[in-house]
């Protein structure tokens, strides 16, 4: 993986997306943020920022730094080696509505706000 697909890129997306998450701007007296205006499909009553269906690569970390940083040793059957985001994001490109990937990481492939 290279470009926008480094580790770097993405930790840097990540930042990018808290900042634009916590922007808020005051209309009309009243101080309105992104889960004011977002689309928040399983809870659209009381929406936080993590019920919010943002698009992006990150969401199959559930925008989770930790979870971008996981290595874990695997063996299956004579192959074995350190499975890491990688392996993750090439699972939930073929599988994005698996709640487990098939790695040792285990992580889910579905966004934050528990969407595809």
């Amino acid at each position: 993986f290279s470009g926008v697909l480094a580790q770097d890129v993405l930790l840097a997306l990540l930042e990018l997306q808290d900042t634009l998450a916590g922007t808020t701007a005051w209309v009309e007296g009243r101080r309105v943020g992104l889960q004011d205006v977002c689309y928040a499909p399983l809870n659209p009553t009381a929406p936080s920022v993590g019920d919010c269906a943002v698009s992006s690569v990150t969401q199959y970390f559930q925008n989770n730094r930790s979870r971008l940083a996981l290595r874990a040793w695997q063996q299956d059957g004579k192959q074995q080696g350190t499975v890491d985001w990688h392996d993750h994001l090439i699972y939930c490109v073929n599988s994005p509505l698996s709640f487990k990937d098939i790695t040792a990481l285990e992580l889910s492939c579905m966004a934050e706000y528990d969407g595809p």
